[in-house]
């Protein structure tokens, strides 16, 4: 009875803090911290736009470069989107330009985006403004599948962002781009030689798929673009193609209806040789099994197939992610040290072991090489996506990100000399309690300590990272050899921590929901916890369903998100 209390806990903490944060999914989304040390607004002039365009994007540079950014920030900073800087009631319309040249512009400049205050490059807000018609929006989309290059490790996070910054399509739009495309399984034999079209194809419709709901959403999913993606999923596509083919069918399960239809066409059978590039060397086969394998437990299960979590050796590792403290929408490995997100939010994680004093080392493998934010994170830190918080956005963590070439602290960025990760590169955490400092390898090169964290924290250290959409790594607590360990004496997770057999299981998510539904929540408990009595009110809203200890930690009142001002302990709940 022990083990089940622990794991029923764990599972209906985790997911009630799934179902706030879905609740809130649609707010905030994908990007913003894409940013490098050059923060200016100019655009990349291509030979094809026409003498017209580079004259345009000339006065456009110059527009742009008296822009006023102001120094004070009025709101969070926002790792997921760029603000929206919408056309004033009395500024005209700006003029239609060639969309491929803006969907590249968009591309180019995009890194530059790390602060809520910078103003929106030109070319996504006039992309914003076509998308507004049925044709533009058309228009768009076609453009996005035409010309976003394979090799940016970026195009397939903004197609997401500016997908998601378009208005929702009509039911009209969405049927004349199922005409347009025309997909079906010889559709996706067809341009095999030229995988971007495939690849950015999948990526669309993976969008649209998570973007819609309910009837859009299975309508969406005709027989011929199912038959599309499941074609997708054969050895003979490229794997960056199979596994957006695999990530869009997995959105569009996310409708029940749907979830339906795709297990009905056997699916699973593909996914179980997919499953074997878990461990291929080949980084991108590797994502490809990684989404396989976690789609096998947690979405199109396979009649006989033994879960992983039930097989995993998890005998040496003794430190590992935390799942219980996660949203819904970061998939975590079985053995708990690895972590990918597909979302179009910033999804953050801790490991479960925290430290108080000594030098302590970890590493991290890159799997992909886009934007992630990787570091230490104290007890106090915010891990709200819902709320743009990732690591290095307050005062309590601090964080090495390879992708932009920055260092975050406090929501503020300063450029490092290491070159942009790629995949398969290790990076080294280390930090030194006692000289209170912070210092990040690449591949054994070491930088410049960090210390500015420590004028706010001291002790409750936790290796942690966030995560832009589709950005995966793993995790090296010292269940393994270090593949650059630090010249200095330190200590390692693994050897001073410890998990319980049923602290170590990463459940799927079906199984914690049956686990959740099996628990009997008293009426008068935390709404945050669903342990503790609740105690307390805020004001000035008045709500009154939390313990006194969770409503320390929020800022916002999670029911109506008004500001607290004040905690009201009542006595008459106290026992």
């Amino acid at each position: 009875m022990i083990v089940v209390a622990l794991v029923v806990f764990y599972a209906s903490r985790s997911l009630f803090q799934g179902l706030l944060l879905t609740l809130e999914h649609h707010i905030p989304r994908l990007l913003g911290a894409l940013g490098a040390s050059n923060m200016g607004n100019s655009c990349v002039c291509r030979d094809d736009s026409g003498a017209e365009d580079n004259v345009e994007s000339q006065s456009r540079q110059t527009e742009n470069s008296r822009v006023h950014v102001p120094e004070a920030r009025s709101h969070p900073r926002d790792p997921v989107r760029p603000p929206r800087r919408g056309r004033g009631p009395h500024e005209p319309r700006r003029k239609k330009q060639n969309v491929d040249g803006l969907v590249l512009d968009t591309l180019a400049v995009i890194r530059t985006l790390v602060d809520n205050d910078q103003e929106p490059p030109y070319s996504m807000i006039t992309l914003h403004e076509m998308a507004e018609t049925d044709e533009g929006w058309l228009e768009v989309v076609q453009s996005l599948i035409r010309v976003i290059p394979l090799e940016d490790p970026l195009g397939p996070a903004v197609i997401t962002l500016l997908l998601d910054e378009c208005p929702l399509p009509t039911k009209d739009a969405l049927q004349k781009l199922t005409e347009i495309l025309n997909l079906s399984g010889a559709a996706a034999c067809q341009d095999a030689c030229h995988p971007a079209k495939h690849r950015n194809t999948t990526a669309v419709l993976g969008c649209l798929a998570e973007k819609l709901a309910g009837p859009a959403s299975i309508g969406l999913l005709s027989p011929g673009i199912l038959e599309y993606l499941l074609h997708s999923l054969n050895f003979q596509s490229h794997p960056t193609v199979m596994l957006f083919a695999l990530i869009a069918l997995e959105k569009f399960a996310q409708t029940s209806e749907n979830k339906m239809t795709v297990s009905e066409s056997c699916i699973s059978d593909q996914l179980i040789l997919l499953e074997k590039w878990t461990d291929n060397p080949d980084y991108l086969k590797r994502q490809v099994g990684f989404c396989a394998q976690w789609s096998l437990d947690n979405l199109f299960l396979k009649e006989g197939r033994q879960f992983t979590y039930e097989k995993v050796d998890l005998t040496n590792i003794r430190a590992m992610l935390n799942s219980n403290d996660v949203s819904e929408y970061l998939k975590i490995s079985p053995h708990g040290l690895e972590a990918r997100c597909d979302a179009s939010s910033f999804e953050s994680v801790r490991c479960t072991f925290c430290v108080d004093s000594g030098v302590w080392y970890y590493e991290v493998t890159v799997i992909t090489s886009g934007v992630m934010q990787i570091g230490w994170a104290t007890k106090d830190s915010k891990f709200l996506n819902h709320e743009g918080y990732g690591i290095g956005d307050d005062e309590y963590s601090c964080a090495y990100d390879g992708c932009r070439q920055l260092i975050w602290y406090n929501a503020r960025s300063k450029p490092h000399s290491h070159p942009c990760w790629k995949e398969g590169d290790t990076i080294g955490f280390l930090l030194d309690l006692q000289e209170k400092q912070m210092i990040f390898y690449l591949n054994g090169n070491q930088l410049p300590a960090e210390k500015q964290v420590f004028s706010s924290a001291v002790s409750g250290f936790f290796a942690a990272a966030s995560f832009m959409s589709y950005q995966q790594c793993e995790f090296n607590f010292g269940a393994k050899p270090f593949k650059y360990p630090p010249s200095m004496k330190f200590s390692t997770f693994n050897d001073y921590a410890f998990l319980t057999a049923e602290e170590k299981i990463i459940l799927p998510r079906h199984r914690r929901l049956a686990l959740l539904k099996q628990v009997s929540i008293r009426e008068n408990c935390c709404t945050l916890c669903c342990d503790e009595v609740a105690d307390t009110e805020l004001r000035p809203c008045g709500h009154s369903d939390l313990w006194m200890e969770c409503a320390l930690q929020l800022e916002t009142c999670p029911l109506c998100r008004q500001e607290i001002q004040t905690r009201v302990r009542q006595i008459s709940h106290i026992s």
